[in-house]
């Protein structure tokens, strides 16, 4: 396979680079972020409590050299859709016995990490769900509904499973929360760039022991042949019951629960009937179940699509 021209680039700020003749992907890998960082990210949500480990300065951004567009995944982008407030119908609301200790617990004068003294403290989702997939941060482009039935606005999955040369891979952190040792919530982005296309996986996981799983994720495609060149978005929520996954273990030993990968693919294996079904009992009604497939076009008339 021909390779693309392309030169990847570092820093020891934890920036890495790679650009393409038409386009330049960019990683930001920080430590976590400080009190300041912090409080800057809570005053922007309006009080939000942070997770336990927030990376606030790591981002991905993807840029075309040709056509005004950028999108971008960040820490501040992740937290905006956690909802604030009470929780209602379709917010995929976890109750358990010590979601009131926790939320007390962040919300406290005594939290690391306190409302703000000009905040009143209110409740919010403690397992930090959000369905973030990532936005454009510059251009005047917009995602419009994908035909599944139009070869060009499927990620082709049989090309993203060849052992392609990589030509740039990176893994961004944006936050992650222990809830209160009771299980874990986290958000990942994945980039890598081949010779023929760059493909993102963006995931939200959780896990809430003895209650249940659950998944967002965000692919995002895009062929270095298309033309006009397309975005493909496919965004996909999971849920299954912590008793429905934790009998495909292989063995009695439970730490395969605590691996993300391995909890993604059980779930992802069984049938949508039973996992994308907001109806269904040992679910939270949350809205996002289900499969969205959009397209953007970065034509010079970014309306001819709409």
């Amino acid at each position: 396979m021909t390779t693309i021209e392309h030169e990847v680039t570092s820093t020891v700020e934890g920036s890495s680079s790679i650009s393409l003749p038409s386009w330049t992907i960019s990683a930001m890998l920080r430590p976590i972020s400080n009190a300041q960082e912090l409080s800057v990210i809570q005053d922007s949500l309006n009080g939000l409590p942070m997770p336990e480990m927030l990376f606030g300065t790591n981002s991905l951004v993807i840029s075309n050299k040709i056509m005004t567009f950028e999108y971008t995944f960040n820490a501040l982008g992740a937290l905006g859709p956690v909802k604030l407030g009470e929780l209602e119908h379709g917010d995929g609301g976890v109750k358990v016995g010590y979601a009131k200790e926790w939320l007390q617990s962040r919300t406290g004068s005594a939290s690391a990490n306190p409302m703000p003294p000009t905040v009143q403290a209110k409740p919010f989702d403690w397992t930090f769900t959000t369905t973030y997939p990532g936005h454009i941060s510059k251009g005047e482009f917009k995602f419009n509904p994908g035909d599944p039935e139009n070869v060009l606005h499927r990620i082709p999955t049989e090309e993203l499973s060849r052992p392609d040369p990589i030509l740039f891979y990176s893994e961004i952190p944006l936050f992650e929360d222990e809830l209160h040792d009771n299980g874990c919530a986290f958000l990942l982005t994945r980039v890598r760039v081949m010779p023929t296309s760059f493909f993102i996986l963006s995931r939200f996981f959780l896990r809430v022991d003895g209650v249940l799983f659950r998944l967002f994720d965000t692919r995002i495609y895009h062929s270095f042949a298309s033309s006009p060149p397309i975005i493909v978005r496919e965004t996909n929520g999971w849920e299954a019951p912590y008793a429905s996954v934790k009998q495909f273990l292989p063995t009695p030993d439970l730490s395969p629960l605590n691996d993300p990968n391995f909890v993604a693919k059980v779930i992802t294996s069984m049938p949508k009937s039973k996992t994308q079904d907001p109806r269904l009992p040992g679910l939270s009604g949350w809205r996002a179940l289900g499969t969205t497939l959009e397209v953007c076009y970065l034509d010079r008339d970014p309306l001819q699509h709409s």
